[in-house]
């Protein structure tokens, strides 16, 4: 099947109708996951365009759900990062191998043996803490990619900096990549995520919103974009 980009404030995402669809396309097309949400596409600058429109910008938010579905793709869903990264393990880890990079030392630990309980015969070929401070270390950290040779990759370092670093790996080792954030720490338990009624009802901004109200800084700008959908300006 061809999948075709559609263009959202010109960030360019992938219309997947599921998330198996999406896993049968990077099986066969091995590249960088660029999560996108309501947050990207209203906030996107030229850099941040250029960085999603050369890799696989898949749907991870409500707001990019519904503007995909104003574009004709009724069956486009929202496919949470937070998920997707296990999925992959779920569904690869029989056949290929992992390399972890990201968070604090103690939660990549954590994680690392998480993964191991859950998933006895996954192969963990290498991990390391997200806090590089150097080119040095960043070359090395990509030799170290490149002669373990994993066939998935997972970077939870925030955006656009774990995509940055990504395309860096990407020139000296083709895989399956995927920018995590702060995966890492809710896998472990260190951050709560909303619970499931809050999820299935696309209200995760709404908790997340209650528990910090700090928050409302950033998310008033998503009255913006919620203006654009109503408009049909996307």
């Amino acid at each position: 099947m061809v999948y075709e980009k559609v263009s959202l404030n010109g960030v360019e995402v992938y219309p997947f109708n599921s998330e198996e669809e999406l896993l049968g396309y990077v099986d066969m097309h091995p590249g960088i996951l660029v999560a996108i949400n309501a947050e990207k596409i209203l906030h996107a600058t030229d850099e941040t365009r250029a960085i999603i429109n050369r890799n696989i910008g898949y749907c991870d938010g409500a707001g990019a759900m519904v503007a995909l579905r104003q574009k004709g793709y009724p069956n486009a869903c929202k496919i949470p990062g937070c998920e997707l990264w296990l999925k992959i393990v779920q569904g690869f880890y029989h056949e290929k191998s992992f390399y972890l990079v990201g968070s604090k030392q103690q939660i990549i630990e954590e994680t690392v043996t998480k993964l191991k309980k859950e998933f006895p015969d996954i192969r963990i070929k290498g991990f390391r803490n997200g806090y590089i401070t150097s080119q040095k270390e960043e070359a090395q950290l990509i030799d170290d990619i490149a002669t373990k040779n994993p066939d998935v990759v997972f970077v939870a370092m925030g955006s656009p900096k774990q995509e940055l670093l990504m395309e860096e790996m990407q020139k000296q080792h083709k895989a399956i990549y995927q920018g995590l954030g702060g995966s890492f720490d809710v896998y472990t338990g260190h951050v709560e995520r909303a619970p499931r009624w809050w999820l299935n009802h696309n209200l995760e901004f709404a908790y997340r919103l209650l528990k910090q109200p700090k928050r409302i800084t950033r998310q008033i700008h998503l009255l913006r974009y919620a203006y654009w959908l109503i408009t049909q300006k996307l």
